[in-house]
């Protein structure tokens, strides 16, 4: 996928057009262990970079998830209400958390790209 791009929160972001599908990577999954719980963001909130977007329990922890760009929520995986486990059955596929839209494009050049990412993870 070529318009998939990573956050050093650990969310990936994959790009089609104006929209953006946001998860988090199969890094963050192993971290947080098995996925109990998920509070996905209501349609419409309106997002800065940075804003909490949306939360993930584990057996572990709780950990906030944040947003990558700027947009507007437009979708969210109604699927992860009913079995948050489908985080760690395919974290970076079937496992994403919304759709937002992309208000300012620029903004993707702050994030990284596959290789940049997996030599980010492999420093902490």
């Amino acid at each position: 996928m070529s318009g998939l791009k990573f956050s050093e929160d650990h969310e990936w972001i994959e790009v089609d057009g104006d929209t953006a599908t946001v998860g988090i990577t199969d890094y963050a999954q192993e971290q947080l262990g098995d996925v109990v719980f998920v509070d996905l963001p209501a349609l419409g909130t309106e997002l800065a970079v940075g804003d909490d977007v949306a939360v993930v329990e584990s057996v572990k922890a709780a950990s906030e998830i944040f947003a990558p760009l700027s947009g507007v929520i437009i979708e969210v995986n109604e699927d992860l209400e009913a079995d948050p486990s489908k985080v760690n059955e395919s974290a970076e596929s079937n496992g994403w958390f919304f759709k937002m839209t992309i208000e300012d494009p620029s903004e993707l050049d702050g994030l990284m790209d596959r290789d940049a990412y997996n030599a980010f993870i492999a420093k902490l």
